[in-house]
């Protein structure tokens, strides 16, 4: 949608920021769905805008609930789009037109989209999946064997090879010979996982020594601060290679921000209901389901304003 009206993309920015970190009123409603109506192309610009879902979970969530006096305080877009790392003007559109992934994405040797998984097998007999809307560059030589993660989420399964194996993300790098991992960009680091092996983790891009080696069962969130344990939030972190999101006593709010990485849109709960907790296996293959699914469960109500924008909230 290259063509697309700059002003509709900053509406649409700016209604994602209000019914993502505030809870829509009626009002509010009813002012979202006279604009999402007004025309095509406004329906067409808000399925592009309402897609970039992940980016929009990684802004701290106090920077959207700020309420004076009963009235909603906007967060401003030149704000949003300092926090979303997105780029204004004509580059800023080019990306919402180009599969909603930044260009470097775009571009990788692999890359799945929105909920899509995908298995890769490498040159030494390695198999990475990439999870929904990841992309990885790989780069092997005599010496060694590199994947650069891009975006997302892999789990990898190194091959029989004398080579280091080695993980390139954001947040530094790891190194590996003989393991099992998973690793996923997230909005406090990049966190790690091993089911067999050991990796170690250089938390800054340029660090000469490992910081700390991270052995199976272990789980880790790095960033060029330093590393610390993954804190649980009851999510199964390996679940989803067998394509499903298993939960076990995991907030609803935390549980919908998971599931929403597999669908295009906006999936979010009132704060009412946000504290249930979900517990069970659920195919990540309909979504649509897992809400019904969940919703049962917890006795409340599913509301689908639009296909890209979903709500649960107390049953009536």
């Amino acid at each position: 949608m290259p063509n697309c009206d700059p002003r509709l993309v900053d509406q649409a920015i700016q209604w994602m920021i209000t019914l993502r970190f505030n809870v829509a009123d009626d009002a509010h409603t009813a002012a979202f769905e006279r604009w999402l109506h007004t025309s095509a192309e406004h329906r067409q610009v808000w399925e592009r805008v309402s897609a970039m879902n992940d980016d929009f979970n990684q802004v701290p969530a106090q920077l959207g609930r700020h309420a004076l006096s009963g009235a909603r305080q906007r967060v401003s877009r030149r704000e949003s789009l300092k926090l979303l790392g997105l780029v204004a003007g004509a580059a800023g559109l080019a990306w919402l037109g180009r599969d909603y992934m930044p260009l470097p994405a775009l571009v990788a040797d692999y890359r799945t989209a929105t909920g899509e998984r995908r298995w890769v097998g490498l040159s030494d007999g390695s198999q990475v999946q990439l999870n929904s809307a990841s992309a990885i560059d790989t780069s092997f030589n005599s010496q060694q064997r590199q994947v650069q993660l891009r975006q997302g989420e892999i789990q990898v399964t190194t091959g029989a090879d004398s080579r280091p194996f080695w993980v390139m993300t954001r947040d530094g790098y790891l190194r590996t010979v003989d393991s099992r991992l998973l690793v996923r960009e997230a909005p406090q680091g990049t966190w790690l996982a091993v089911q067999r092996g050991t990796v170690a983790v250089f938390a800054e891009r340029d660090a000469p020594r490992a910081r700390q080696l991270i052995k199976p069962g272990e789980q880790v969130v790095f960033n060029r601060h330093g590393i610390r344990p993954a804190t649980p939030n009851g999510l199964d972190p390996w679940a989803w290679s067998d394509g499903v999101i298993s939960a076990r006593n995991m907030r609803l709010d935390d549980f919908l921000a998971e599931l929403a990485r597999y669908r295009n849109g906006l999936v979010r709960c009132s704060e009412a209901v946000a504290d249930l907790r979900v517990s069970g296996t659920y195919q990540l293959d309909d979504t649509d389901q897992v809400l019904n699914l969940v919703a049962q469960s917890l006795k409340v109500d599913v509301t689908y304003r639009s296909r890209y924008w979903v709500t649960l909230s107390p049953r009536v």
